[in-house]
This record gives C-alpha cells, structure tokens and sequence, in this order.
C-alpha cells in the first residue's frame, strides 16, 4: 500500500510575498502549479511569460527569447507586489543572495511581509528535472547557478537572512505533495518528517 506524501502548508497571512526559490529544473512550477486557485492569491510563474510569448515569437530560439521573459517576469513581480492583492507568490530561481535580498526589499517597499521557500534539488536532479520539463538551462549557466546554489539550504537554515519573515527549506520527496498556503492568523500544523521539510521563523 502506498502512503500519499501530504501536502507542504505554509502559514502566509496578511498582506504577504512568498518567493519560491531554487536551481533552474528543482521543481518550483511543478510546486506552483498543485496551488489551488483561490481569490486574493497571485502566481507568478515565467512560465506565463513563455506562454504568451510563444505565439508572437514563433520558431525563434529562446536563448533569443529569454532576456525578454525575464524583463516580462520582473515586471509583473513588481506590479503585483504592489497591487491590492493580499497574498503574491513568485518563482525565481534566486539562487544568488542579492536576488533574494532584493525581493525582500521589494516586500517591505510594498508593505509586505516576505516568506521564502528554498526547494532544494542536487545538480544531478535539477539537470534531469529540465530534460524532464523540455526546456534545458545552457551549460555555463546552469553551472553558476549550481555554484551558488550549492550551500543555500545550510545558509538559509543556518543564518536566517534578514527581511524575512520565515524561511522554510524542502527537498523533492516533501514537494511531492503539492503546496498549500494557510493565509488566515489559525497556527501553522504540519506532518512532515524534519528531514523533508525544516523552517526558520523570525518572532
């Protein structure tokens, strides 16, 4: 008999920006995409960019593509941070500290409080996760990408970076079951083993 893995839940209330990180093919639109759609809630996924590029941009290559969608994503990031809209997630790799820095601080220059959810996936298996998804990062890169990556779990749990609220850190096996997002003041219950999914909270 196979035991179904639970879903992550995550206490986001008020007025809040969740920023899901994590190396390029560690599954964050995977995650995103078992959010149940609810009113007041925002998603944020380039995927959305790609999507609404594809028709215009035809059958050119997207490397070419790319810097384009990246400006599309930031731009929307910023417009929903500062819309009325309660709780925006977004996805962004970030495996940079400055990235994440900087969307800590777009939080708070829109009043809100920033919680971050690190998934985190070993080169081996964010590489098969692109090859997976169709869409592979170029070798160089993927490569900065691992570098900095490599440590961010350890950092995140180890020394909480300042400006966010929460940091919660998932493997693979605990994303498994989807993501759900608690944006009322109730406590936050879990069942997950410590091993798949670890937070820092900031009182």
């Amino acid at each position: 008999m196979t035991t179904a893995t639970p879903p992550v839940r995550l206490a986001v209330p008020g007025r809040t920006l969740l920023l899901v990180a994590g190396m390029p093919g560690a599954g964050k639109s995977t995650l995103l995409a078992s959010l149940p759609a609810t009113a007041g809630l925002t998603v944020l996924d380039s995927d959305f960019q790609r999507a609404a590029l594809r028709p215009v941009a035809g059958m050119v290559p997207y490397a070419w593509q790319r810097p384009v969608v990246h400006l599309l994503h930031r731009t929307a990031v910023v417009g929903a941070a500062v819309s009325a809209t309660p709780t925006v997630v977004v996805h962004l790799p970030a495996t940079q500290a400055g990235t994440r820095a900087a969307v800590a601080r777009l939080a708070a220059a829109t009043r809100r409080e920033a919680h971050l959810l690190w998934l985190q996936a070993d080169a081996l298996e964010a590489r098969r996760g692109q090859y997976e998804r169709g869409r592979v990062v170029p070798e160089a890169s993927f490569c900065a990408h691992a570098l900095h990556a490599e440590r961010t779990a350890a950092e995140l749990l180890g020394n909480p970076p300042p400006g966010w609220r929460s940091v919660t850190v998932l493997d693979r096996s605990a994303a498994r079951g989807g993501l759900r997002l608690d944006t009322g003041s109730a406590p936050l219950l879990t069942s997950l083993a410590p091993s798949a999914a670890r937070s820092a909270v900031r009182r």
